[in-house]
């Protein structure tokens, strides 16, 4: 398994490392201690990938400008098997969005987890 980020968060990741002026830049995804359910899901742009960071490329196959590259971390990566990431822009919610499997029980806000 692995995780898929939607076109929308695709484009919205785009939109993002454009106005930071970086359009090259990782997109990074991974998990940290805290939030009311135990772990909580971080989003952050990085320069460079460290080498034991798993990469994946989301995008149209044939518009390469239009790819996003993914960084996970290891440790993120084990509680991240599986998800899938997608942008909602909604009245109450505006955000990336998560969908993980191994999630055992999440928070009403989503924005936490645990195993």
């Amino acid at each position: 398994m692995a995780i898929e980020v939607s076109e929308r968060a695709v484009s919205r990741i785009k939109e993002l490392a454009m106005k930071r002026q970086t359009p090259d830049a990782f997109f990074r995804i991974g998990i940290r201690g805290g939030g009311c359910s135990g772990l909580s899901y971080f989003v952050d742009f990085a320069e460079t990938a460290d080498p034991k960071d798993k990469v994946f490329e989301f995008g149209p196959a044939d518009a390469p400008d239009a790819k996003v590259k993914v960084l996970i971390d290891r440790k993120s990566y084990l509680f991240l098997n599986g998800t899938q990431v997608d942008w909602k822009s909604e009245l109450m919610k505006t955000g990336f969005e998560f969908h993980n499997p191994l999630a055992g029980r999440t928070c009403s806000c989503g924005e936490s987890f645990s195993v």
